[in-house]
């Protein structure tokens, strides 16, 4: 700026006493009339944004607000246009409640996704501050129709009404509120949200906070040579051609199998580290003792072909998902709580099995024949086909 601009503008600011604020003042100031002005509605700051060709607004709102702020409308009997939303799937709000109650009284983070809604334009006033910040005036009785996250609200709400509802009481959910009123399109809106691609079970486990069945799992997948690069972390199924045997899924089922006779005992209580340390050492002489794995045990996977890969996944039930939690659900067997060890000598008996698919042991139960045949034949992993599994095996190794 030259010189005689620069003087200029001193004296404009002069004249017109003009003050620059301080850097690092506050907007308290500024905000507190607005405050004052709107203090019999409810009020939130926000910030303002274009997308899809609509103006929406981001803002957060307290714990105890959002119960009577917010509305689901989900659609209900065989009408989807009697609701803005989906039907409640049953248990799914339990499920998130008891999600932030466990982590909130280990004294974990936790979070929620954003939370989406909509509501006419002229049912709430914006008082525009500039460079996008707002102030979002919500009259008593107006409610914010939810577009995505009924059962976060419902969870949300149902924990604030109960004795936990302390533990939430000093939390805020941000939401995005979409300035539409058009039914249709909130109905569409709720479509193009609801088709992201569920995430896989593997690629949950994977991500999973280090504890537990998870921290447990995750040991494994590297300290035993069955499951090191020869296991599928984030999609659904393992792929032969990629020379993958099992899924991180797979892996965490025998874990809890081992430790707690279920599939999908989260093992919360359990060290992670003396438990993984037992059950690696256990895994590794299973592997090594049992004829029909030592070769994929001793085998680094980048020596083995997709045919023997194939061949291994066709041939052995230990190459089969549910053949893996049957492995569990015997090494249980062997686990010694006291000690947290697994009897190595009971551990020798059970690799000493017939693991192959066409063994008279699994015939029947898991691996059901076709017409009599033996080439033609289904893999079940049916709670009662294991149980008969699990049955005929310790009649095989004559511990009942």
């Amino acid at each position: 700026m030259c010189f005689s601009a620069q003087k200029n503008l001193s004296n404009y600011m002069s004249e017109n006493n003009y003050t620059q604020p301080e850097p690092n003042s506050r907007l308290d100031d500024l905000l507190e009339p607005y405050f004052a002005k709107y203090h019999r509605q409810k009020c939130y700051p926000g910030l303002i944004f274009q997308q899809g060709k609509r103006k929406m607004i981001q803002i957060n709102v307290p714990a105890d607000e959002l119960p009577t702020l917010l509305q689901a409308k989900p659609a209900t009997g065989n009408d989807p246009d009697s609701g803005k939303n989906r039907p409640e799937v049953e248990g799914h709000s339990e499920e998130v409640k008891q999600y932030i109650i466990k982590r909130c009284t280990k004294n974990k983070p936790w979070i929620l996704g954003t939370l989406t809604a909509n509501i006419a334009p002229d049912k709430i006033e914006i008082v525009e501050l500039g460079r996008g910040i707002c102030l979002v005036v919500i009259r008593r009785g107006v409610k914010l129709d939810i577009t995505d996250g009924q059962h976060r609200k419902r969870a949300i709400h149902e924990l604030i009404e109960s004795s936990n509802g302390e533990l939430i009481g000093d939390d805020y959910f941000p939401i995005t509120l979409v300035l539409e009123e058009d039914f249709n399109q909130c109905q569409t809106d709720f479509r193009d949200m609801a088709q992201t691609k569920q995430l896989d079970k593997s690629l949950l486990l994977s991500f999973g906070e280090f504890e537990g069945g998870v921290g447990i799992t995750k040991n494994l997948l590297e300290k035993v040579p069955m499951f090191y690069g020869k296991t599928e972390k984030i999609k659904y199924s393992p792929s032969t051609k990629q020379k993958l045997i099992y899924t991180t899924n797979y892996i965490a089922k025998l874990v809890s199998c081992a430790f707690a006779d279920d599939p999908i005992d989260e093992l919360q209580d359990y060290d992670v580290e003396t438990s993984s340390e037992a059950l690696i050492s256990c895994l590794n002489q299973f592997f090594l003792e049992c004829s029909q794995t030592r070769y994929i045990f001793e085998t680094p996977v980048e020596k083995l072909t997709v045919n023997e890969v194939e061949k291994f996944k066709e041939d052995c039930i230990l190459g089969r998902s549910v053949g893996i939690e049957v492995l569990g659900r015997l090494l249980y067997c062997t686990y010694d709580k006291n000690n947290a060890c697994f009897e190595n000598e009971k551990v020798s008996q059970i690799a000493q099995l017939d693991w192959s698919r066409k063994s008279h042991v699994w015939v029947g139960n898991i691996v059901l024949s076709k017409n009599n045949s033996t080439d033609t034949y289904k893999i079940t992993a049916s709670v009662s086909a294991v149980k008969s599994a699990i049955t005929a095996a310790k009649t095989e190794l004559g511990w009942i």
